[in-house]
């Protein structure tokens, strides 16, 4: 790692599934001198992508993490998966990341998930530079994709490259900035490549570009507009800076062009990382808050205060792995980190670099650096690790509800614990892995973000884990919510195990907009009744345990806000934790049954790409899965369905649409929001 922060680059490779970002960061490792060997996702060799699971299937399942140099810099790079199942290692990968590379495919262009990770670096305010893959496909067209980046994505994208020819006859690039050509030498695999003079059939197309590009900058950036209206263009000592200041600041991304797979294009693409991505010393400070006071902190990269996150938990040979992201101060082998969460101190025993699947053992991180902590005690994703001195906690990173789930048990009850012990190790590595115990049947549950998900989780478990299991069908993880306000006061007294347990609580219950969660409050009252912070996580804990179990038919419940707004004391002996606990669960319960609960249902996005004279079939096909069509555009010779179903209406999919269509369409789905389930459905959960 550079000492120098300032020639730091901490960037993600993001995209659609089959974009081919796995496939571009082997180039870039290939080209920086990382590897000596150029590995292919299809043969199952690829640096990045080296869990037995993902080489099976070609893809991306969780993000890696590795490193390389390039002119200079020290990029640490992590390749996301883009399978919207596994969105949270995006989600989580962007969260700490500086910089972004989102790869879009040339034939494909702007797709479901490219909309998703968009969203995702937006919320994160993640600069990104935008590199057009697959250049040398039939049916491939940068104008229109850098057309879509503006249109679907509302992106302040420019060019800086131009494709010399396209398909079959894309040879290199045109470099906008310096206005020379670069083709590349396809028996080097790319390594050996030689600046051109820009071909006669796409100068003026180049002049043009360039003036675009020119004047984009100068109408953003004050710094060079007095420049710009002097001479009517900019030198590049003044335009590649400029563009470095608007990428950084998020009002520009640069679009470049390529073909990974071909070996063209990626070397200028790490030029472009270099020249126009923020190092950590062009990021704002992280913020956070005290622990002490709540109030709003900064740390900068200088601050001597030490400020981390872990954003990912993995287990390996080393052990358990914590990923963490370090964003002030010095993380030390052998010292003393505070936890505000649990509010304790851990000791680093050791620390690790990433390279994929190999670690180098060091002995400090460093503000601006990505590493490992190992064996970390009583730590979870989105922990901070901070000084003691003047202790703060960061925004903690937030998983998406997961919509299937499946019945899992042990092959002999011998098995039990074994499986329990595993599937908590899989939930602690993936937020969006979950799982309980069905109170009714006994069964334990486990769920996911789709089938696929479910399906590694559970070859994992078999593999890794040597955990025989019996697993039943995938089915749709419904949740439950309230759609009116409601107050209940809830008397508890009982006797339990010879000792009298009472209190009186009162439980408001309110609808929350779809998407916002849960939130648990005390009231002011009940906090100055109840000044022990003991008794206070009690009422919490049970008011959780309420929302957790559900009140129709045990889905957890969301869109809610539950707070305790009073509370009678009987007596200090008997109105303990266990009384506490109690009456605001069921509290909980009686307050949420008064305010009309209903089921959600998950609803998914879906984009199909058919031939036209199938529409009729798939339109009518998707009217029958109670989908609503959105709207219907034209790529190429085909056309592009989106549309919205739910998600309990999509098991078989593939199928059926390959008989519809003959084999001849494809289709991509992501989650998009939870919805009220109409009245047949509700129906049928509760008949289940």
């Amino acid at each position: 790692m550079s000492s120098d922060l300032s020639k730091v680059r901490n960037i993600g490779i993001v995209a659609h599934i089959d974009a081919g970002k796995t496939t571009t960061t082997e180039r870039i490792l290939f080209y920086s001198g990382k590897i000596h060997k150029l590995g292919d996702v299809h043969d199952g060799n690829t640096t990045t992508d080296f869990m037995v699971q993902e080489r099976e299937r070609g893809i991306t399942i969780q993000s890696a993490a590795i490193s390389c140099e390039w002119n200079g810099c020290a990029i640490n790079i992590i390749d996301t998966p883009g399978h919207v199942d596994f969105t949270m290692e995006v989600e989580r990968s962007l969260r700490v990341l500086d910089g972004a590379v989102c790869v879009f495919c040339a034939v494909g262009g702007v797709q479901p998930q490219s909309e998703t990770v968009w969203r995702q670096a937006d919320r994160y305010n993640v600069p990104r530079v935008a590199f057009v893959n697959k250049m040398d496909r039939m049916g491939a067209n940068f104008d229109r994709v850098v057309g879509e980046l503006r249109d679907k994505l509302k992106a302040p994208a420019c060019p800086i490259e131009l494709p010399i020819g396209c398909a079959e006859t894309f040879t290199g690039v045109v470099d906008l900035v310096r206005m020379k050509g670069i083709v590349y030498d396809e028996a080097s695999e790319g390594v050996k490549f030689s600046e051109i003079d820009i071909p006669e059939e796409i100068k003026d197309a180049a002049e043009l570009a360039r003036a675009e590009l020119v004047e984009k900058i100068a109408d953003l950036d004050e710094g060079v507009m007095e420049a710009f209206l002097e001479k009517g263009d900019l030198a590049n000592d003044e335009l590649i800076p400029a563009i470095r200041r608007q990428t950084v600041a998020g009002k520009f991304v640069p679009v470049l062009c390529g073909t990974a797979f071909r070996d063209k294009g990626v070397q200028p693409l790490l030029d472009a990382v270099c020249a126009y991505l923020p190092s950590p010393l062009d990021r704002p400070p992280v913020v956070g808050t005290d622990l002490k006071t709540d109030a709003k902190v900064e740390r900068r990269t200088d601050d001597p205060l030490l400020t981390s996150l872990i954003f990912k938990i993995t287990t390996d040979p080393f052990g358990k792995l914590y990923f963490v992201r370090v964003y002030s101060g010095l993380l030390k082998k052998g010292m003393n980190v505070y936890n505000p969460r649990t509010k304790k101190r851990e000791r680093v025993m050791k620390m690790v670099r990433l390279f994929a699947d190999d670690r180098q053992e060091v002995d400090e991180l460093a503000a601006g650096d990505i590493g490992a902590l190992v064996n970390m005690k009583d730590c979870t994703t989105g922990d901070t690790l901070c000084s003691e001195i003047k202790p703060c906690y960061l925004e903690r990173i937030v998983a998406p509800q997961p919509v299937m789930f499946m019945a899992i048990e042990p092959k002999s009850s011998a098995d039990k614990d074994k499986l329990v012990e595993s599937m908590k190790a899989l939930a602690s590595e993936d937020p969006t892995c979950q799982f309980r115990e069905d109170e009714e049947t006994g069964q334990t549950i486990l769920s996911g973000m789709g089938e696929l998900h479910l399906e590694i989780l559970v070859d994992r478990l078999k593999r890794e884990f040597k955990c025989a299991a019996n697993v039943g069908k995938p089915m749709v993880s419904y949740c439950e919510t309230v759609t009116v306000p409601a107050l209940r006061e809830f008397a508890f007294d009982r006797e339990l195990g010879g000792k009298r347990h009472a209190v009186t609580l009162s439980i408001e219950v309110k609808p929350l907009e779809r998407g916002k969660g849960r939130k648990v409050a005390l009231s002011r009252d009940v906090q100055n009744l109840v000044p022990d912070k003991h008794l206070q996580e009690c009422i919490v804990q049970g008011l959780e345990d309420g929302i957790s179990t559900g009140v129709l038919a045990r889905y957890p419940m969301t869109d809610l806000e539950v707070t305790c707004v009073s509370v009678t004391l009987v007596d200090p002996e008997i109105s303990d934790e266990v009384a506490f606990r109690s009456a605001a669960m069921m509290g909980f319960r009686e307050a949420a049954e008064a305010a009309e609960p209903a089921f959600l249902e998950p609803i998914m996005r879906l984009e199909i790409t058919t031939p036209p004279e199938c529409v009729g079939e798939v339109l009518g096909d998707l009217n029958g899965r109670r989908g609503t069509v959105l709207d219907m555009t034209v790529r190429g010779d085909f056309q592009v369905v989106h549309a919205r179903v739910p998600l309990a209406q999509m098991f078989g999919y593939s199928t059926a649409i390959r008989s519809l269509t003959k084999g001849r369409a494809s289709y991509s789905m992501e989650t998009d929001q939870f919805e009220l389930a109409p009245k047949n459905v509700r129906d049928a959960i509760l008949a289940m």
